[in-house]
C-alpha cells in the first residue's frame, strides 16, 4: 500500500514544478488534482498525465508548458530528488541519514522559524516560502536585471539564509558527537552544497521574476527597438543582432579616423604663411602655404567589471574596445570582480570571441566572488596609476555595487589627477545608484563624466564621448 504522505509530498512537488512553468493553479485546482489522482491512481503515467490536465490546463497555450513541467518532473534528476535521496546517492548510510534527521528535527523545534530545514529540502516548501507575499515585496522595487544580484541576496537574508548557516554550523558539532568527525565533516560538506544550491534556486526564482515582467512590458508596449533595450534583456539571436550594429558603428567610427588622417597629412593652411607668399605677386595668384598639425595618438586604459550583475554589458564594451584598437595608441584592458587582472596581451593576440571567453572563464580573476571594487581599485593604483599621463584617458565600467566592502573612492582622484579624463559607464538606471550598497554617489564626482550604459544606442553615445574627449 502506498504512503498517502508520500503520494501528497509527490503530488505537492508536482504542482510547484507547474507553477514555476507558469501554469497558474489555484488551492481549489489542487485540491481537485489530489481527487483525480486518487481515482486514476499512480500506476499509468498518461493516466496521471491526462487527469491532472483536465483539471489544471484553462486555455489551449498552457498545454505546451503542463507538458514541459511535467516530462522535467518525471524526468527525475538529481534536482527534484528529495534530499535524502540525493544524500543516499552520495554515498551515505541509512544510520547516518537518520542521525542527520533526528538531529534537524531537534533543531526545527527549537527553532521553529528556522529556515534550515527548507533551504537544505528546496523544491515546493522554498517555493512556497518564495512566493509569499512578503518575501514577493522585496522584489517590487527592481527595476533592472544588473539589480538581480543585489535583491537575490536581500530575498535570501528575508527568507533566513543567514540563519541557515548558522543553524548549519551548530548542526556540524552535534554530528560529530553522533558520527564522528570524518563522517560528520564529510555530511556536514555536503549539506553546506546543498545550501548553495539553494541559493542558485533563489537567483533563478529571483530572474524569472523579472524575465516575467519583462515579457508583461512587450506585451503592453508592443515591438521592442533592439538598439534600446537593455543589454541583459536580449535573446541569443538579438545579442547577435546587436553585436553586429555595434560593430557597424565601430566601422563608422575608423572610417572617420581614416578620413581625419588623410586631412591631417594635407596639412591645415596656415594664414599667416600664405599672405607673405602673396605679398610678392601682389596676391596673384595666391599660393597655399600649409602647416603639418601634430597630434599625439592618445590612450585609452579600459578597467572592466566582469562579475554577473554586469556581465552582459562588459562584453559589448570588450567588443567595443577590441575593434576600435586602431583609434587609440597603447590601449590596455584589465577586468576585475574581487580581484584585477589584464587581459591586454589576450585582446591583442586572440580573435575577440576566443578573447572574451577567455576574460570570462575564470582563467584570468576568479568570476565566482562578490565584487571588492576596493581591492580592485587600490591594486589598479599600485599598479597602473603611476604609467597615466595626460594623453590617457580611463574608462570604468561597473555598477558600483561593492558588497557594502570598502569602496576606495579616493582612488578616483588620484586616476583623475593623471589621466586626461576620467569616464564611467554605469549599466544601471540614476534612480537606483542611492539604493542599497551602491557607491555610485561617491564615485560620480569623482570623474570627468559618468553615463548609464543600458543599451547599444547608450553604448553608441559613450564612444562618441571617449572619440571627442581624445
Amino acid at each position: 500500500m502506498m504512503d498517502r504522505r508520500a503520494v501528497l509530498r509527490l503530488t505537492d512537488e508536482l504542482l510547484w514544478v507547474l507553477r514555476r512553468e507558469g501554469l497558474a493553479i489555484a488551492t481549489s485546482q489542487a485540491i481537485d488534482a489530489v481527487r483525480a489522482l486518487r481515482l486514476v491512481g499512480f500506476e499509468s503515467r498518461e493516466d496521471v498525465r491526462e487527469a491532472l490536465a483536465a483539471v489544471i490546463v484553462q486555455r489551449p497555450g498552457d498545454r505546451v508548458r503542463f507538458e514541459r513541467g511535467f516530462d522535467g518532473f518525471f524526468s527525475r534528476s538529481g534536482h527534484r530528488r528529495t534530499l535524502w535521496e540525493r544524500l543516499e546517492g552520495k554515498g551515505f548510510s541509512a544510520s547516518e541519514l537518520a542521525a542527520l534527521r533526528e538531529l534537524l528535527d531537534q533543531l526545527a523545534a527549537s527553532a521553529p522559524d528556522g529556515a534550515l530545514n527548507t533551504l537544505l529540502g528546496r523544491g515546493a516548501d522554498l517555493d512556497r516560502l518564495l512566493h509569499l507575499a512578503g518575501t514577493s515585496r522585496v522584489l517590487e522595487a527592481m527595476q533592472s536585471p544588473l539589480q538581480a544580484g543585489f535583491y537575490t541576496h536581500r530575498l535570501l537574508d528575508r527568507i533566513g539564509a543567514r540563519e541557515a548557516r548558522d543553524a548549519l554550523g551548530a548542526l556540524r558539532v552535534r554530528l560529530v558527537d553522533a558520527l564522528g568527525d570524518e563522517r560528520a565533516s564529510a555530511l556536514a560538506s555536503e549539506l553546506e552544497a546543498e545550501l548553495a544550491k539553494a541559493s542558485d534556486d533563489v537567483r533563478a526564482f529571483v530572474r524569472k521574476s523579472l524575465d516575467e515582467r519583462e515579457r508583461e512590458r512587450e506585451r503592453e508596449d508592443g515591438p521592442r527597438d533592439l538598439l534600446s533595450t537593455p543589454f541583459s534583456s536580449l535573446d541569443d539571436g538579438e545579442v547577435e543582432e546587436v553585436r553586429r550594429a555595434v560593430r557597424r558603428f565601430v566601422q563608422r567610427l575608423r572610417g572617420g579616423e581614416r578620413v581625419r588622417r588623410r586631412r591631417a597629412r594635407r596639412g591645415r593652411v596656415d594664414a599667416h604663411r600664405t599672405l607673405r607668399l602673396a605679398l610678392r605677386t601682389d596676391g596673384v595668384p595666391i599660393m597655399l602655404a600649409r602647416r603639418a598639425r601634430r597630434r599625439d595618438k592618445p590612450r585609452l586604459v579600459i578597467l572592466c567589471d566582469v562579475s554577473e550583475s554586469v556581465r552582459f554589458v562588459a562584453r559589448f564594451l570588450l567588443e567595443l574596445a577590441y575593434a576600435a584598437q586602431e583609434l587609440f595608441s597603447g590601449t590596455r584592458t584589465f577586468v576585475f570582480v574581487s580581484e584585477l587582472g589584464e587581459t591586454t596581451r589576450l585582446f591583442e593576440e586572440s580573435p575577440v570571441e576566443t578573447a572574451l571567453a577567455h576574460a570570462y572563464s575564470g582563467a584570468v580573476v576568479p568570476v565566482t566572488h562578490n565584487s571588492n571594487y576596493g581591492r580592485a581599485l587600490r591594486t589598479f593604483e599600485q599598479r597602473v596609476v603611476p604609467e597615466l599621463d595626460r594623453r590617457t584617458t580611463v574608462v570604468v565600467l561597473g555598477d558600483g555595487r561593492t558588497n557594502y566592502l570598502d569602496p576606495a573612492a579616493e582612488v578616483l582622484d588620484a586616476i583623475r589627477a593623471r589621466a586626461r579624463a576620467l569616464v564611467w559607464l554605469c549599466p544601471e538606471p540614476r534612480a537606483a545608484w542611492a539604493t542599497g550598497d551602491s557607491a555610485m554617489p561617491r564615485y560620480a564626482p569623482r570623474c570627468t563624466n559618468v553615463l548609464e550604459v543600458r543599451s547599444a544606442r547608450d553604448l553608441e553615445d559613450a564612444a562618441r564621448l571617449l572619440v571627442s574627449l581624445r
